[in-house]
């Protein structure tokens, strides 16, 4: 693959809102992964370090992780999570009503929203019954395997 192509590619995904791009041609694969602005990095730490240095590292990288950990609520009720990786669409198509909103009570089984996945409408249904009390994603947001996308007591 040539540098210019490669460089397209690289631009693309920074300025798109996917976090992972993936290439396989004849003359190659390239995978193009996007850093997480809301990560912390770590400090790595060698399998060759003796216990008691790994132990003295370990307090030290505590500070960094625990204000962002505090940052985010606990929430109550469960949470419904994304079973793949597409887009996120509250409603069947444009303009119609959403399948749920915040307040709404379904029963398991019941469409709750459509993650679209290569050009297919994928519904996702309630696991649980219950009543709606929080939209996590927004419609047309890009949602990843396990993503949170609402909540449901």
């Amino acid at each position: 693959m040539d540098l210019r192509k490669l460089k397209t590619l690289i631009d693309l995904v920074s300025e798109s809102n996917i976090s992972e791009l993936e290439i396989t041609e004849a003359d190659g694969k390239v995978r193009i992964v996007k850093a997480d602005p809301n990560v912390v990095a770590q400090p790595v730490q060698y399998a060759m370090q003796a216990p008691s240095q790994a132990m003295m590292a370990a307090p030290a990288a505590a500070p960094a992780v625990a204000p962002v950990a505090a940052a985010e609520p606990v929430q109550a009720g469960h949470i419904v999570k994304s079973p793949m990786v597409g887009t996120f669409y509250m409603s069947a198509s444009p303009g119609s009503k959403p399948f749920v909103e915040v307040g709404s009570v379904v029963k398991e089984g019941d469409p709750i929203c459509i993650i679209e996945a290569m050009k297919i409408m994928n519904e996702i249904e309630a696991d649980r019954s219950g009543t709606v009390t929080k939209i996590i994603c927004e419609n047309g947001q890009a949602v990843e395997f396990g993503q949170p996308l609402l909540i449901i007591e």
